[in-house]
């Protein structure tokens, strides 16, 4: 059977080829640039973040800043930098104190009686009445080992901001592993100023933890 010349010429058409072509690679190149834009986004917001934390724990750990009114000033400034990039973030602040840059390094937990015996049943956590060292005495078992505030002169604070926001992108929609929301975080120790001697801990208090 004799193939008609109208046919031969619609086979070796190759015009829309291109057209094809670009439908396959289209939504790859757009997710791939969708996703370059989030990751620039993210990026951004993090170095803004540092730099504004670097600031406001300097500013903290001046003797003049000691009061709790001027802390809450100093971590609303940083609220309103973020909120000036994302007005949907979520900003959470916290301050922990330590003596030493060590410790503050270490984090480790105040020492404590994990029961029951056997090691497969035990939680690491300070809990069902369980019996502590409280190093700090401040009536709670710590599991960094530090101490909630800005603490006094020469102590050293780990000031933490963590923020979360909606995806700016919705790059969620195609790639299920990705979370609808960001979470960045910045960490920065600094000592406080020496404007008089570093107060020191009493002698550890043995408590009980919470049932």
């Amino acid at each position: 059977m004799r193939i008609p010349a109208s046919l031969h010429r619609i086979r070796r058409d190759e015009r829309a080829a291109t057209l094809i072509e670009f439908a396959f690679v289209a939504p790859v190149f757009c997710i791939l640039l969708l996703g370059a834009f989030d990751v620039g986004h993210t990026l951004y917001m993090t170095s803004v973040l540092q730099g504004v934390v670097q600031k406001a724990a300097r500013d903290s750990g001046l003797e003049t800043s000691t009061e709790t009114s001027t802390q809450s000033t100093i971590d609303q400034h940083i609220r309103e930098s973020v909120l000036e990039l994302n007005k949907d973030a979520t900003v959470t602040i916290t301050r922990r104190f330590y003596r030493t840059f060590e410790k503050a390094a270490a984090a480790q937990a105040e020492t404590f009686v994990d029961t029951p015996a056997p090691s497969e049943f035990r939680d690491g956590v300070c809990n069902n009445n369980e019996s502590y060292e409280d190093a700090n005495n401040n009536g709670v078992w710590d599991a960094d080992g530090g101490d909630a505030g800005q603490g006094g002169a020469k102590d050293r604070v780990v000031y933490t901001t963590n923020v979360s926001y909606p995806r700016l992108l919705p790059l969620h929609g195609f790639i299920p592993a990705l979370s609808d929301t960001v979470r960045i975080r910045a960490v920065t120790v600094l000592e406080n100023q020496p404007y008089s001697e570093q107060s020191q801990y009493s002698a550890p208090t043995v408590r009980n933890c919470a049932s």
